[in-house]
């Protein structure tokens, strides 16, 4: 199974932790704040502040602030890539006056998914920056009490619709024409929407499943490069070693040789996503 990724940084007040696409069942610690932004769609069950349990599917780009004290359980027989920062003592001078009482979700936020990123390819560095590391991850801790208006008017079915069959076809030729008749609206009409909902072009958002994809098969398979580079929807292994150099800072032959090596983990106890 995938291995978490967990760093503490700024002097043990803020702890960074990269969660795996692997399936997961946990409950948040409570004591901390809590800021998450999904890498990857996930599906699960969830209960926030009570018992009852109610279905998710959270998009890419859904950024998730939850407060001290607010008991949240999450699971899924998937997971979904998720990055998530949490603190006990204040990170920033918003800290005390600005940041909400309650959990607040704020979908197809771009910056989150930009920072969000650029922490998992400088947690992936076999030589962590920390000074660059903890600049990235104060940037990140800061959006949650940023002003900011949600998406509105927001066709879910639609979206959804779209993001299940980049998840099917996703290995196949895929482009903005098809894409954009299939929910019957023009090319225009679809990027503008699809980058306000998900907070990344459609084209980076099937780079970005490629790469997931990709990812799994070298961390559970012998499967050579080449040939997960085609199973996965890249025309060839050095278009998939471009996208792993992008968006990780590792090729994939140093991929799979630092997950064989075990990276950082952390134990499936330590999960809670705030999803």
């Amino acid at each position: 199974m995938p291995s978490s990724r967990s760093l503490t940084v700024l002097n043990g007040r803020l702890n960074v932790h990269l969660l795996p696409s692997a399936p997961y069942s946990a409950r948040d610690p409570v004591q901390s704040q809590a800021l998450g932004v999904a890498l990857e769609r996930q599906t699960g069950v969830h209960a926030i502040d009570s018992d009852h349990r109610v279905d998710f599917d959270t998009w890419p780009g859904v950024l998730t602030y939850t407060p001290a004290g607010l008991p949240v359980f999450s699971e899924s027989q998937t997971g979904g890539e998720y990055l998530v920062a949490r603190w006990t003592r204040p990170v920033t001078t918003d800290d005390a006056t600005v940041l909400p009482n309650f959990r607040k979700e704020m979908p197809g936020h771009r910056q989150a998914l930009v920072l969000g990123r650029a922490i998992r390819k400088a947690m992936m560095d076999p030589d962590i920056d920390t000074l660059a590391l903890e600049e990235l991850a104060v940037r990140f801790v800061s959006l949650c009490s940023a002003p900011r208006t949600a998406p509105k008017n927001i066709d879910r079915a639609s979206c959804a619709r779209v993001l299940d069959r980049i998840a099917a076809e996703f290995d196949q030729p895929l482009t903005l024409s098809q894409l954009a008749s299939a929910e019957g609206v023009a090319e225009v009409h679809f990027l503008r929407e699809f980058c306000r909902v998900v907070g990344m072009t459609p084209h980076a958002f099937i780079v970005e499943t490629r790469l997931q994809a990709a990812r799994a098969l070298i961390e559970r398979t012998d499967m050579p490069l080449a040939m997960i580079a085609l199973e996965c929807g890249f025309s060839h292994q050095s278009h998939m070693g471009s996208a792993f150099r992008n968006l990780l800072g590792l090729t994939p032959r140093r991929y799979r040789s630092s997950f064989r090596d075990g990276g950082r983990a952390i134990h499936a106890h330590e999960r809670g996503r705030g999803t």
